[in-house]
């Protein structure tokens, strides 16, 4: 960005709510200036003009004008600030850098301030921090700017990050990037607390470590948090035999609000669960709460679909009324050699095998993806058996966390640090990066192996090589330009590898 109005933090950028009620009292104390997206050919034309002013005559950047390819690319974004009268006073423009598909990779640039516009309003702070909202709203995971080298002190001001010195059309400049934190986020408030919550029961699993008379470990030990080499994995062997348990439970809101859904959900987490496990299903056991009989109804007609279509029978299960809304459902399976989650290792490639069809579910839009309620009983039992034939040496289905998150989770659980390769991840049209490695799909399954190992044959799921395990912690996003960015800087459950 090429920023000429270094100056303090705006102190009027905030509509005063009588003067929205039509106080005419209030009107001297209207903001100095509002910013929107330029959508006419007028504020575009008088933004471009404003740059002319001041990139070519008076900082002599550039000669003639300073137009690129970046202001004929469509997905170019255009933010101006007007002032009282509606002139353009002041814009910048962000958008995508790539010129393939958008991978929420974005720039912002040609952040200008007419010059009898500057001062203590604060007109270029308040649009680069307009510029970095937008850059989020729109599902952007890295947002840079460059910026002249005497202005880096106001970007860091704002919250920016300096990368490295560069040279622009003669002048130095300073490569700077926002700090998007919403995939650790996201990880943090779906799985931080898992570690601190489980580290009792497991300093007394340790505590009872003893040998058994008759050889190995007693079956206490055996079955703690899932056993050796299982810790915090999606599923739980059944000490002595070879059942897979696992138990997932709906978000009570979503219970409430959409109980059909919810009991469509109950059963595919669970069944996900087992399949990342490489287990076949043999039946559910359901724990439901609602407030009277026909929420219970709905609820246990979406669980009872979700199961006819997986192929699953419902065993049986606990159905209670009169109280706040509740689903829990635990899951059966067999395998005599299950999957772990932790089993990669560093130099293992990371491969996700996701089903790209269906789209947003009406009223998650941006969270959930919704594409097994669309499948044939033949599709689903194709997609949910494709650990179990491949066989890879570490596995986890994609929870809350997201996709970045839980690769974070199997990294963890390996005792390793993966790097995701942005633009390999299979991604479907309608979804932003931010949006997809983020949001629960309705099937997506991360696998850890080594290079070149068989794809996942999974039906309809689409799968791709997109990264792999290193040494180290946490999980960084490698973009077409070779950087890394860190997405998770550290460890996402804290309960070490497996």
């Amino acid at each position: 960005m090429y920023l000429d109005d270094v100056t303090a933090p705006a102190t009027g950028e905030q509509t005063d709510i009588l003067a929205l009620l039509g106080d005419r009292s209030t009107l001297a104390r209207r903001p100095a200036f509002r910013i929107q997206q330029a959508e006419t050919a007028h504020e575009l034309a008088a933004y471009r003009r404003l740059r002319t002013e001041v990139f070519v005559h008076e900082q002599r950047l550039f000669t003639g004008h300073d137009l690129d390819d970046r202001d004929a690319d469509p997905r170019t974004v255009v933010l101006v600030a007007r002032d009282r009268d509606g002139a353009v006073v002041g814009g910048v423009r962000l958008g995508p850098v790539h010129d393939g598909p958008d991978l929420g990779w974005w720039a912002g640039g040609r952040l200008v301030v007419a010059p009898g516009a500057r001062g203590p309003r604060g007109i270029g702070g308040a649009l680069v921090r307009a510029a970095c909202a937008r850059a989020e709203a729109e599902g952007v995971l890295r947002f840079d700017a460059t910026v002249q080298s005497r202005n880096e002190v106001l970007f860091r001001r704002l919250g920016w990050h300096r990368v490295r010195p560069v040279t622009v059309a003669g002048a130095p400049h300073v490569l700077m990037r926002w700090p998007i934190g919403r995939i650790e986020a996201q990880a943090a408030a779906a799985k931080a607390a898992l570690g601190p919550l489980l580290a009792g029961l497991h300093e007394r699993a340790a505590r009872a470590r003893r040998p058994d008379p008759r050889g190995g470990l007693l079956p206490s030990e055996r079955a703690a948090l899932g056993g050796a080499g299982f810790l915090g994995d999606d599923g739980a062997p059944v000490p002595g035999t070879d059942v897979i348990a696992a138990c997932d439970a709906i978000v009570p809101s979503m219970v409430e609000r959409a109980p059909e859904w919810a009991g469509w959900c109950a059963v595919l987490v669970n069944v996900n669960d087992l399949a990342a496990m490489g287990a076949s299903p043999l039946g559910l056991l359901d724990a439901l709460g609602a407030k009277d009989a026909d929420h219970a109804a709905r609820v246990l007609d979406g669980l009872g679909r979700a199961a006819h279509a997986y192929g699953v029978p419902v065993l049986g299960g606990h159905t209670q009324l009169g109280v706040p809304a509740a689903l829990s459902v635990t899951a059966l399976g067999r395998t005599a050699h299950p999957v772990p989650g932790g089993g990669g290792r560093p130099g293992h490639a990371v491969r996700l095998t996701a089903d790209l069809g269906g789209g947003w579910r009406p009223g998650y839009r941006g969270r959930q993806w919704d594409s097994t309620s669309r499948r044939r009983t033949d599709e689903l039992r194709a997609m949910t058996g494709a650990v179990a034939a491949a066989r890879p040496a570490a596995a986890k289905d994609v929870s809350m966390a997201g996709i970045a998150g839980t690769l974070g989770m199997l990294a963890e659980a390996s005792g390793c640090r993966a790097v995701l390769d942005v633009a390999a991840v299979p991604r479907p049209r309608a979804a932003t990066t931010g949006d997809w490695l983020t949001c629960f799909p309705g099937f997506a399954m991360l696998t850890a192996d080594t290079p070149g190992a068989p794809p996942l044959a999974a039906g309809p799921a689409t799968g791709a090589e997109c990264g792999a395990l290193t040494t180290g912690e946490g999980v960084g996003l490698r973009w077409p330009d070779g950087e890394i960015t860190e997405a998770v800087t550290s460890t996402v459950t804290g309960m070490g590898p497996a």
